[in-house]
């Protein structure tokens, strides 16, 4: 079972990281990872350790218009103090300040979508909030141990507004 999730005030975040365009059907997840941990060293100004892979869905998820077809861009990144220096083969990307309603998942790579329909069709439509848009991002900190490890654990942050 999946707890409730914790609401936090995200102070903005300053990423940098690789984009990629994808879909759920024709998932480059693991080919985004690959490249990102080749460049990953050649970052400087590091705020810890912790990785980011976020999802900037748009318009259409926002309307409830997407499918394992719709295209999203999704990144894998570091959170960094500044953009002062980016290494080649990198980009900036900043999380604006907002609202989030923060979920733990615990579980394999294959185990997320339980994850997610829960918030999306069971906790979301039954909360004080709607989906804002602004990028979800999951943080795999300390407790992540691979995609594929039962005892992975992984912070899933969803953007969030008052009804």
């Amino acid at each position: 079972m999946i707890s409730e999730p914790k609401i936090e005030e995200l102070k903005s975040k300053k990423l940098i990281g690789i984009c990629i365009t994808t879909s759920l059907a024709d998932d480059k997840t693991s080919l985004l990872w690959n490249r990102f941990m080749r460049l990953r060293g050649a970052i400087e100004r590091n705020k810890g350790e912790s990785l980011y892979s976020v999802q900037e869905y748009g318009e259409n998820f926002m309307k409830g218009e997407f499918d394992t077809q719709s295209k999203f861009n999704k990144w894998a990144a570091t959170e960094v103090s500044d953009f002062k220096e980016i290494p080649k083969g990198l980009e900036k990307l900043e999380i604006p300040a907002g609202k989030y309603a923060v979920f733990i998942h615990k579980g394999t790579a294959s185990e997320f979508a339980e994850t997610s329909n829960y918030i999306f069709n069971e906790w979301l439509p039954n909360s004080d909030y709607d989906l804002d848009d602004r990028p979800h991002f999951e943080v795999l900190g300390a407790d992540y141990k691979g995609p594929e490890n039962p005892d992975s654990k992984e912070d899933i942050w969803i953007p969030i507004t008052a009804k």
